[in-house]
């Protein structure tokens, strides 16, 4: 039986979140690539919602994300949780090697303040 890389990437995003949880003090840096966009959210996992989002969509990218609007995307999402007070975060790469924008989305995260 063949897995494709969507299946697998669920298999592994599973493993993952079995041992990452998001709490109000410290949430869950979630992030998604999509072919044309990059999406981050701080999730509280614990009353199951999201607390602060960032998009390269809300950044006014028309293109699809490279590695340098990842990392905007990256300091967006800091920026807004900074000044909600939050500082310290569970990093939740969904699966994704650490590697290429989601390597660069965590590095822009760090500029901006958040630590994980």
């Amino acid at each position: 039986m063949a897995i494709n890389k969507t299946e697998r990437r669920f298999k592994i995003r599973k493993g993952i979140r079995k041992n990452l949880a998001g709490t109000a003090d410290r949430p869950r840096l979630s992030v998604f690539k999509s072919n044309t966009a990059v999406y981050a959210q701080l999730i509280d996992d614990l009353s199951g919602k999201t607390l602060v989002s960032a998009s390269s969509k809300e950044l006014g990218s028309t293109t699809s994300a490279n590695m340098e609007i990842s990392k905007e995307v990256g300091k967006k999402i800091a920026e807004k949780a900074v000044s909600e007070g939050i500082s310290s975060v569970v990093f939740d790469r969904s699966g994704y090697i650490y590697h290429g924008k989601v390597k660069a989305l965590a590095d822009g995260a760090r500029e901006g303040g958040l630590k994980f």
